[in-house]
C-alpha cells in the first residue's frame, strides 16, 4: 500500500470511529437520532372555551392530543424514576379549583423489555378540573410538564404553557 493509500484508509477508520462514538454516545444519554424530524411539541392543546353555570361547583375538560408515534408518562407513572405528567395551575381572580381528576394511563411496554409494563397515555387525554367561579370571562394559565417517549427512547422533560378559558354564567 502507498503512502497516499494508508492515509486515505485512516482518515476513513477515524471517520467511522467518529460516528460510531458519537452514535453510542448520544444512545446512552436517550437521544436517538435515527435521521427523522422530532417534532416542536409531543403534546398539544387548543383552548376551547366552555361554558359552567356561576357559583356552582362545574367541572371543566382540559383537553390534549399526543403526536402520533409518541406516548407520555401518566399522572402515575409505574416507576419513581419515569416523570409523572402533571398539571399546574396559577392562581385566577374569582375562580376556586378542587383536585384535579387525571384520567386512567394504558399500559405499555418496550419490544426490548416486553414484561415491563409502564402507564403511559396515548392519542389523546383529558385532565378534569372541577371549579367554582364567579359570573363572568375567566382565563386561568397553567403549565402542562411531560416526558415523551416514543418506542425506541424517552426525551427530556417538557412544558406546555396552557390557557384554561370559560365563561361562568348565572342561571
Amino acid at each position: 500500500m502507498t503512502r497516499t493509500q494508508l492515509t486515505y484508509l485512516s482518515i476513513a477508520l477515524l471517520t467511522l470511529v467518529v460516528a460510531a462514538t458519537a452514535r453510542v454516545g448520544n444512545s446512552q444519554l436517550g437521544i436517538m437520532d435515527d435521521g427523522a424530524a422530532k417534532p416542536r411539541a409531543f403534546v398539544l392543546y387548543t383552548a376551547e372555551p366552555q361554558t359552567v353555570p356561576a357559583a356552582r361547583r362545574s367541572v371543566l375538560e382540559v383537553r390534549f392530543h399526543i403526536v402520533p408515534g409518541f406516548h407520555v408518562n401518566s399522572h402515575t407513572p409505574n416507576s419513581q424514576l419515569l416523570i409523572p405528567t402533571t398539571l399546574t395551575l396559577q392562581p385566577s381572580a374569582g375562580v376556586k379549583p378542587g383536585a384535579m381528576e387525571y384520567p386512567a394511563g394504558k399500559p405499555y411496554s418496550f419490544s426490548f423489555d416486553p414484561g415491563d409494563k409502564l402507564d403511559v397515555y396515548a392519542d389523546d387525554f383529558t385532565v378534569k378540573l372541577p371549579i367554582t367561579a364567579t359570573a363572568g370571562d375567566h382565563a386561568m394559565d397553567a403549565t402542562l410538564k411531560y416526558q415523551a417517549c416514543d418506542n425506541a427512547s424517552c426525551y427530556p422533560p417538557r412544558t406546555l404553557p396552557v390557557k384554561i378559558v370559560f365563561t361562568a354564567k348565572l342561571h
